[in-house]
């Protein structure tokens, strides 16, 4: 069958819009990434799970995917603002303050260290929860030198200035500053998310570069200003510096998808000022639109409350294991409800969500020994596809697995037409929701992890790493094959 328009609701545009590419064929997506100063929450995955749908969607479509997600290791002050502490850098005093009972002194290599070791914990949290590996996971601090040629073209163009403690985006230079989230400038004034900075010459002014000096003469992470070289060492020095939080995202896209996304995705949380610094800074120093289509995912709830760090009320991949349930089950959960609705997450969910997911993995087994064709075509398929091209419909989608489910029950004797839709409807329902795997029942999460990073090792074509795991997991009892979706382990 010919395949059904994708139409998805642009933040941007306010409305749903049919999907098209600059390139035919071809996605080029980026996704904001977590920043490494703790274990990322259930709610931060549901983010991350939403962007995983999408390219699985498109991939299921037939498009190329170039994914590309990001990791923050520096510049992401508290509070996203453009003052006070770094996040990592507060992270690894407090560490280490609580091994010597003090807020001890750290050093950039203990700052760096916290951040490898939370970047270590996401990819883990990310293989269990079967998201897809990315086409790259760019460091900010890897990325330095391109940050500060946007700065610079900024500056010759005059939307930026510079001041005793660093170098603005001047919003009043954007006509159109604001189109994302809504703001405009007469309504943003200082307030809970704005620092107060005399220098300033609007409030909504927000950090491009920051300067060693003041309270920042101590930052630890730190660059020479405009070589982009490495620093060590403390103290008041003008030509030291780190970049602003939203100008990394910008760099990292374009070095590695060009001027011009597709699609950019995160959290809702993301739209101001994250986002709409992204817009500002990126089309005044390259062509528009910077993105053509921006998703959000709503936020994950906790009672009457979003959750949040800040709250203290979040749960993690782990305490999801913990409580005996499979990471599989979460990612149907989250996956369940259409991602512009407001989850409020409960056990309760969780227990329904597992069970469902078993119902419809028993009855994939059902019919597993049977050939899975690729496409569309037949009537289950086609209502599959066009909920999921009706701005990602899961519920809707998992709405037609279900009928299938019961009218293949109670009906065993289907003809050939009808076995092969139910074939095409399982093939890609798995490739779209990724948690419909009956080998992943009962299998422990690093054994899960391992398969994983043998994705990972096949990904970059180190074979002898691949080899090396397939090997690991066989000695500890399990068959590995490999199939479209990744690597499938199944005890002996």
């Amino acid at each position: 069958m010919e395949a059904s328009p994708l139409r998805l609701y642009n933040t941007l545009a306010k409305r749903e819009e049919e999907f098209s590419t600059i390139e035919p064929g071809k996605v080029r997506m980026y996704t904001c990434g977590p920043t490494v100063y703790g274990r990322p929450h259930i709610g931060n995955y549901s983010s991350f799970l939403m962007a995983d749908l999408l390219r699985r969607w498109l991939e299921v479509k037939g498009y190329e995917v170039k994914h590309v997600k990001n990791i923050t290791d520096v510049g992401h002050l508290v509070a996203d603002r453009d003052e006070g502490e770094d996040k990592i850098e507060k992270q690894a005093k407090a560490e280490k303050g609580a091994v010597s009972g003090q807020r001890s002194a750290v050093s950039a290599e203990d700052v760096i260290a916290i951040a490898r070791r939370y970047e270590e914990l996401f990819l883990e949290d990310e293989r269990v929860l079967r998201i897809l590996e990315p086409f790259a996971r760019p460091r900010a601090s890897g990325t330095i030198p391109e940050m500060i040629a946007i700065i610079r073209t900024l500056l010759d163009r005059g939307h930026a200035y510079e001041t005793d403690d660093g170098i603005y985006f001047d919003v009043h230079t954007d006509l159109e500053y604001g189109k994302l989230s809504g703001n405009t400038l007469e309504n943003l004034e200082s307030g809970a998310r704005i620092a107060v900075n005399e220098e300033k010459r609007h409030p909504a002014d927000f950090a491009l570069w920051k300067k060693c000096v003041g309270e920042n003469a101590h930052h630890l992470l730190r660059w020479r200003y405009p070589s982009g070289e490495r620093l060590s060492g403390e103290g008041e020095d003008a030509s030291a510096g780190f970049p602003g939080w939203h100008i990394e995202c910008s760099a990292m896209s374009r070095s590695l998808l060009g001027e011009q996304l597709d699609v950019h995705t995160g959290g809702e949380d993301n739209i101001f000022p994250h986002h709409e610094c992204e817009i500002a800074q990126s089309e005044n120093s390259g062509p528009k639109p910077f993105s053509r289509y921006w998703l959000h995912k709503r936020r994950i709830d906790m009672g009457e409350a979003k959750m949040s760090k800040s709250l203290g009320n979040i749960l993690t991949v782990p305490d999801i294991v913990a409580k005996g349930f499979d990471p599989l089950d979460l990612r149907y959960y989250f996956l369940s409800v259409h991602y512009r609705t407001n989850l409020k997450f409960t056990w309760r969910g969780m227990e329904d969500a597992r069970k469902a997911r078993l119902k419809i993995v028993e009855w994939m087994t059902e019919v597993e020994g049977q050939e899975r064709q690729e496409g569309f075509g037949g009537t289950y398929a086609e209502k599959f596809a066009e909920a999921m091209d009706g701005d990602l419909n899961t519920p809707a989608a998992l709405a037609v697995l279900f009928d299938a489910m019961k009218e293949t029950r109670s009906n065993p004797s289907l003809d050939a037409d009808q076995q092969a839709d139910v074939l095409h409807l399982i093939y890609i329902a798995g490739r779209t929701f990724g948690c419909f795997e009956s080998s992943a029942e009962n299998i422990p999460a690093d054994i899960l992890a391992l398969a994983g990073q043998r994705d990972e090792a096949r990904a970059r074509k180190d074979f002898a790493a691949s080899d090396r795991i397939r090997d690991e997991l066989q000695s500890r009892g399990y068959e590995v094959r490999d199939s479209k979706e990744g690597t499938k382990v199944k005890r002996k």
